[in-house]
């Protein structure tokens, strides 16, 4: 796998960062919503209901440290979506974003949605649902940044007509470290795809449900900035990403940038990581040694 290295830049996404901006408060209700894994109660703010928090796959934690994401867990009774689940571990590096306000942690794999398909005051006329979706994948070099940056408030778009998700994934060298003991336990031969593979997990979860939040799983559309473009870029290119959208938006960043860095590199990077826990070699136990 190929570890991406570029810094951050915001010029990119000048326009749709202004159409994102949030809608101030406002008096808020409460809603509920029935997805595959439980049901969740979000807030209903001024015609744009809005869930917070949503677990899209299981935490990465211990056996599951470098591993595709796997599902997330059934609950029993209401979960409150009202609060922004943990982000990805990672330092904090701009001035403009705090990652620790919501508490860092490996257990970090949560989206958000906006719609305004639900409020309880002013519903939309079924002749206007489904709606059309908007993905959005945040950027910050793969080692920062997080979905619930409020800069990435959805309530504007959602109030134009689109149901809006944002989503954390894994970063730094939780999410692309190109280890050879953990490519020999991958089915691709590949290592470090953890953060791209977290983002599938999440459209994957993107078209099993969001009809429940009023929008259309057939016009779903990917876009992100920086790394986010990155990201979308590869994602158009993944087999492993068919049929999870139809339409993509990448802003200062592709698939192919000239911030990726070379496999060899990559893996050079990996082999230090790992030496700077005690695990050397390539050897197929140093996965478990890492874990």
């Amino acid at each position: 796998m190929l570890i991406p290295a570029l810094r951050y830049t915001f010029l990119g996404a000048a326009a749709l960062a202004s159409l994102i901006a949030g809608s101030g408060k406002r008096e808020a209700g409460s809603v509920r919503v029935t997805i595959d894994t439980g049901t969740l109660e979000g807030l209903d703010t001024a015609g744009v209901t809005v869930f917070r928090g949503i677990p899209y796959a299981a935490p990465p934690v211990g056996e599951l440290r470098w591993r595709p994401p796997q599902p997330a867990t059934h609950w029993s009774g209401v979960r409150d979506a009202t609060k922004l689940g943990h982000n990805c571990m990672q330092h904090r590096p701009y001035d403009d974003i705090d990652p620790f306000a919501a508490g860092i942690s490996e257990d970090c794999l949560y989206l958000n949605v906006w719609t305004n398909s639900l409020a309880s005051r002013t519903p939309l006329p079924a002749s206007r649902l489904p709606l059309p979706v908007l993905v959005w994948i945040h950027g910050g070099g793969f080692w920062a940044g997080f979905g619930g940056e409020e800069r990435h408030n959805g309530a504007r778009l959602a109030q134009k007509g689109a149901v809006v998700v944002t989503l954390n994934y894994r970063l730094g060298p939780f999410g692309f470290l190109a280890h050879p003991s953990l490519a020999a336990e991958s089915p691709h031969h590949a290592a470090g795809n953890y953060g791209l593979l977290d983002q599938i997990a999440a459209l994957q979860w993107v078209k099993r449900n969001i009809a429940h939040f009023g929008g259309d799983p057939s016009r779903v559309t990917i876009f992100g900035e920086s790394a986010g473009g990155m990201s979308v870029g590869s994602l158009i290119a993944s087999p492993l990403a068919k049929g999870l959208f139809q339409r993509a938006i990448l802003e200062s960043g592709t698939g192919v940038s000239i911030g990726i860095t070379p496999r060899d590199t990559a893996r050079a990077i990996a082999f230090h990581f790992a030496e700077s826990l005690g695990v050397y070699g390539a050897a197929a136990d140093a996965a478990r040694h890492l874990r």
